[in-house]
């Protein structure tokens, strides 16, 4: 009886953490921090919906508050160059935040940061989260390895576009997009928005898609690519992805978006 209850209690426990993950915001670092942590920084989060394009920082600004992608929405780093046009780097989506991840202080924005697909954010402000940290070095662990996570997708991503060909690319956005917005079938994503993910024309970018079109792996609507051949994608794209989705396994797991654990 008594081992019983035990085990009864155990699972109390466990079904008591679980639904109080499942209450905070839809992003999985948050949702990574222990209770004690959450707790923390509870009182301080604001949960607000953002819209594509939507600026959240320019070069040069303070950087004051932490925004932490939920559900489906995508947040991207663009740097912009001399001759105008914006270069983006890296995604962020619901496996991380983006502002203020390690600042002890006053940190000057050295990219644009812009909203890339919208939906829920949540956000804490800069000071807020220095405290908390300040309070539990587990909270300091925790940043401190995505912040880790996030260096690997630069390197990562600095690497595939020097060795990469524009097709494996175009592959491994569309999916890599999909992975964080949970969409199997399509991703709201623009012949002019693939074209500044990929740091070309729009003419090179519409080529490439008519590419995949005619080999039935992709289609596109006003707005949209349809994936018709996931399989046939992954195919074509180079192996970034996975790259930095184990390193993400090895620093921080759990926390990066995979199709097996969205389906469990």
């Amino acid at each position: 009886m008594v081992g019983g209850r035990t085990g009864e209690f155990a699972m109390d426990v466990r079904i008591g953490r679980a639904s109080e993950v499942e209450s905070r915001p839809a992003n999985n670092l948050l949702r990574r921090l222990s209770q004690a942590d959450y707790a923390m920084l509870a009182p301080h989060v604001a949960v607000e919906n953002a819209v594509p394009n939507q600026l959240l920082y320019s070069p040069g600004d303070d950087v004051q508050v932490v925004h932490f992608p939920c559900g489906p929405a995508l947040a991207t780093f663009l740097v912009p160059n001399e001759d105008g046009r914006d270069v983006e780097t890296i995604l962020v989506g619901r496996e991380g935040a983006v502002g203020g991840i390690v600042s002890e202080g006053f940190l000057p924005a050295y990219t644009r940061i812009c909203v890339k697909f919208g939906g829920p954010f949540a956000r804490v402000h800069v000071a807020k989260l220095e405290a908390a940290k300040l309070r539990s070095a587990s909270l300091r662990n925790i940043f401190a390895r995505y912040a880790d996570c996030m260096l690997a997708q630069i390197f990562q991503s600095t690497a595939c576009n020097a060795i990469h060909s524009i097709e494996q690319r175009t592959a491994k956005w569309i999916l890599a997009a999909m992975e964080r917005t949970g969409d199997e079938s399509s991703v709201p994503l623009t012949h002019e928005q693939l074209a500044t993910l990929l740091g070309v024309g729009r003419s090179y970018a519409s080529r490439v898609l008519q590419s995949f079109k005619a080999e039935r792996i992709l289609d596109t609507r006003r707005g949209s690519i349809l994936v018709l051949n996931r399989d046939g994608l992954k195919l074509r794209a180079c192996l970034c992805n996975d790259a930095v989705k184990m390193h993400f396994e090895e620093v921080l797991r759990g926390v990066y978006p995979t199709e097996e654990r969205e389906a469990g």
